[in-house]
Formats: C-alpha cells, structure tokens, sequence
C-alpha cells in the first residue's frame, strides 16, 4: 500500500539571479492538506552543518513535550527544560542518536548534540503518553507546513533536493525528491512522494 504526498511549488515573485519567494504544499493521496509535515531544501554547496553555538529547546510542560516536531539543522544542541513540578526521565532509542537523561527536574547542564540526519523518536520512562518528534536536517532551509499544508522559503534558482517527513508515513528517514527553482516558470513544480 502507497501512501503519497504532492508537493506543489510555485513562485511568488520574480528576480533571476537572487532568492525567489517559493510556496511549497504538501498534500496526502487524497489530495487534503498536510498540516506538520517538515519540508527542507538543500541547496548544492550549502553548508550541511549548522554553525557552532547553534541551540534549540524541546521544552516539557504540561506532561508533553512542546513542540511536538522540533527540526533542527545538523549539529544542533538541544537542551530539553522541565517545567512541569514532576520530574522526567527523556530517552530515544533511534538510530540517529540514542540517549537517556535519568529522572530530572529543571534542565539539564548538558544539551544532546544531534549530529547525524534523520528522525529520533523521543519518549518520558515515566509518562507513557508523552511522545514528540526531533528531525534533523542537513541544510538551514526548513519549516513545518501550517494547517493549510503549506510553507514559504526563499530559494535561490536551480536545482535543488526536496526532503520531507511526515509523522504518517511511520518511518524514521526522511524522502527526497529533486526540486526546480526556475524564475521563468509559469506552472507549479509537482513533487510525488510515497512510503510503501
């Protein structure tokens, strides 16, 4: 069984040799919008980690972990503060980095660098129903598609590689598609993209 998500991108302006303002919608098979999905564009001669000191948070409160996708570039150090009056135990068993941070309160003095792409599953020992998402991509040109299924990145022309991940398609990689920049286009860009 395929499940399948349309790309679609098109220009939202006009300028040849600088970034263009591109639009990109990612869409399940049945044509409804994707609302979470992450969306990065790697660009050819990018740095593909991110520049030193770069930080992010996976906060908990509440009893959940907030946000519940987090995406960070290569390289990233995430710190993961407690605010709830309960102490957590955070743990991931996935390929990219594997870690548990025992029993805490407040935050912890070391962050988890994150230097590998993919996608790590993270859960609580002592809360079962907290669960969240870190992917971790090789490029600094990344969002998560709004309700409307959508994003807006500013691209340069050319060609470049699309990766996308989706909490539906049940696997920890992301998938690829190659995506064209063109300032003379008139017509979306269509990407197809499917987990067997």
């Amino acid at each position: 069984m395929y499940r399948h998500a349309l790309i679609l991108g098109w220009l939202g302006g006009c300028g040849c040799s600088m970034a263009l303002p591109w639009a990109i919608e990612v869409l399940d098979a049945k044509g409804q919008p994707l609302a979470n999905a992450v969306v990065a564009v790697e660009l050819q001669g990018q740095a593909r980690t991110a520049p030193r000191g770069t930080r992010a948070e996976m906060v908990q409160r509440e009893r959940q972990f907030q946000p519940a996708i987090l995406t960070v570039q290569t390289g990233t150090a995430v710190f993961f503060p407690n605010f709830d009056t309960v102490r957590h135990h955070v743990y991931s068993f996935s390929p990219i980095k594997p870690f548990d941070i025992k029993l805490y309160s407040g935050t912890p003095a070391e962050p988890i660098v994150f230097d590998k792409p993919g996608v790590a599953a993270l859960g609580c020992n002592i809360h079962d129903r907290m669960s969240a998402h870190i992917v971790v991509v090789d490029t600094p040109l990344f969002a998560l598609t709004d309700a409307t299924g959508r994003v807006q990145l500013d691209l340069p022309p050319g060609q470049h590689s699309v990766r996308l991940w989706h909490a539906s398609l049940r696997k920890p990689q992301l998938q690829m598609q190659n995506l064209m920049v063109n300032a003379q286009m008139s017509a979306p860009s269509r990407l197809r993209l499917a987990e067997d």
